[in-house]
């Protein structure tokens, strides 16, 4: 076994312990913190860009790597399994870590104490639950994660962010004890704790196993469904990221897609068409769920009054979207999923850093926007004739108006940007399994679903509309915004990112249709985790 082989647990051992040495560290060594945070940081991102070349250049549904932590023989040892979708979210994760830390490190990290460490310890979590393949250490990874959020969400202390973190960590707490007794329920049924061995040993269940089974998925989805902020389930969430410090709601985006990732990965592993009668269970729940959260979420955004709670509601229509476009059937329908998840991942991110910055410029200074265009008189529209009608906008108030428009054009799904393309890809995918010359008999849902994915878009350009206005145009003066490169770079980073999966959209939806191929052949991806041998033979 050589190094390359342990590559697959570098984006749980390189966080884990760059977060335990930082603990130590004093707080007034604030720059080696952060320099050994950003090392780590763009560490994960090779490394994950690394699995991510790897597991390309499989082909069929095999993982491109596994690991037997302590080399113990499965079913009875931990594996750790990589495929196509484990080393994109791992990229997703590393390049959100990377501008969320350095947008952080212009002063958000001085708010409160041990962020880097927690920080780090946050990325052990989303990184090792992305990774294993055993559902009792998938609930310690959960764990993890979520005892780093807890402090990161009170990071930076005041009334508003403990109020938040107490609700925060109840609905949590509450989640993880529903989730220890899915797992038991399971391990009862199936009398195994691996993924891909539970997965085998479906289709010779007997009946009442098999209901077992099934009761104990639901009980599990529900855990995830709480961190994926379905409705009604998902109450917690506006309030929670409107209190988080920019760079944290920023970096939570990816939490709620850690809920996505687990109930697609299990559920195309563990009821995929080779589990007999338990083939799709909860598919109907899933897409229903989709779409009511997608409606509150419409709702919620047309009552938002600020930006915070607009990108937390902009969250719930995100994961409403995926939940839907998961359970319609159909490798397409999940590559469009995950196209979406990408651009709309990026996006929210980017928003979350902007709404920091915006609120720089709503105090009153001097007049940056003046225009003294008469443009109408009294018999004609006729324009002044003047050398100037107006000042130059300042660079920092351009970039964030440009930034702006950018994020609204992802978040509300319209063109030419990714959120269009993945949206569009849903509604396509949605109506191709029916006949369109018999309109009649396309289902009401489908409807529905098309329906609510443009209401959302009208729902979110509305609001955005209102409150850029508010905030651009109304004042008749503006604060001019002190904006350095630090915190500049990662919005416009993370905006990049949306364009360049919007240009490449082509490669990329290839290679997502060829990971979208491999979930749906479950059967594989278990035959090859559970064909992995120990190191030199040795058992333990």
């Amino acid at each position: 076994m050589n190094l390359l082989d342990h590559l697959i647990i570098v984006p749980i051992l390189l966080p884990l312990l760059v977060g335990a040495a930082l603990v130590p560290v004093d707080e007034h060594r604030r720059r080696l913190k952060v320099t050994v945070g950003l090392c780590s940081t763009f560490g994960l991102l090779a490394t994950a860009l690394a699995l991510l070349w790897q597991a390309d250049q499989v082909s069929g549904a095999a993982p491109s790597a596994t690991y037997l932590l302590g080399n113990w023989s499965l079913p009875f040892g931990i594996a750790l399994a990589a495929d196509r979708l484990t080393a994109l979210m791992l990229a997703l994760t590393a390049v959100l870590a990377c501008a969320t830390l350095m947008f952080a490190a212009a002063r958000w990290d001085r708010v409160g104490v041990h962020f880097h460490a927690l920080f780090q310890f946050m990325l052990v979590g989303v990184n090792g639950a992305f990774l294993t393949n055993d559902l009792f250490n998938l609930f310690v990874f959960f764990e993890v994660m979520l005892a780093a959020s807890y402090g990161l969400l009170l990071h930076g202390s005041g009334k508003q962010r403990v109020r938040a973190g107490l609700h925060y960590v109840a609905v949590n707490l509450a989640a993880s004890s529903v989730f220890l007794i899915g797992v038991a329920l399971i391990y009862a049924a199936a009398g195994s704790l691996n993924m891909a061995d539970i997965a085998l040993r479906i289709p010779p269940m007997s009946p009442a196993d098999t209901h077992l089974l099934e009761t104990g998925a639901a009980i599990l989805a529900v855990a995830f469904l709480v961190k994926s902020a379905i409705w009604p389930l998902n109450f917690w969430l506006p309030g929670s990221y409107a209190a988080a410090t920019p760079p944290v709601a920023a970096m939570f985006a990816i939490m709620t897609k850690v809920g996505i990732y687990v109930l697609l990965r299990l559920w195309l592993l563990l009821f995929s068409d080779e589990a007999g009668d338990s083939a799709g269970f909860g598919g109907e729940w899933l897409l229903y769920g989709g779409l009511a959260t997608l409606a509150v979420a419409s709702l919620g955004m047309l009552a938002a009054q600020d930006f915070k709670r607009l990108a937390g509601y902009s969250v719930i229509a995100s994961s409403g979207t995926l939940l839907a476009g998961i359970a319609i059937e159909g490798v397409g329908a999940t590559a469009a999923a995950l196209y979406y998840m990408l651009g709309s991942t990026l996006a929210l991110a980017a928003f979350f850093l902007l709404t920091d910055l915006l609120e720089r410029i709503r105090d009153f200074g001097a007049n940056l926007l003046a225009v003294t265009v008469e443009a109408f008189e009294a018999e004609g529209m006729v324009l002044p004739d003047q050398d100037e009608v107006g000042v130059a906008i300042p660079a920092a108030l351009a970039f964030l108006g440009m930034s702006f428009v950018l994020c609204t054009l992802m978040l509300t799904g319209m063109p030419p940007l990714s959120g269009f393309i993945g949206k569009f890809a849903l509604m396509a995918t949605a109506l191709a399994h029916h006949d369109l010359t018999q309109l009649a008999q396309v289902p009401v849902v489908t409807w529905l679903l098309l329906v609510l994915l443009v209401v959302s878009g009208l729902a979110g350009i509305i609001t955005l509309m209102r409150l850029g206005i508010r905030l651009f145009w109304v004042p008749a003066s503006h604060k001019v915004p002190r904006l350095r490169l630090i915190e500049a770079a990662p919005i416009a980073g993370l905006l990049l990112g949306c364009v360049l999966i919007t240009v490449q959209a082509g490669p990329v939806m290839g290679f997502l249709q060829r990971t979208a191929e491999a979930l749906h052949d479950g059967r594989a991806f278990a035959e090859g985790v559970m064909n992995s041998a120990p190191v030199g033979g040795e058992v333990n």
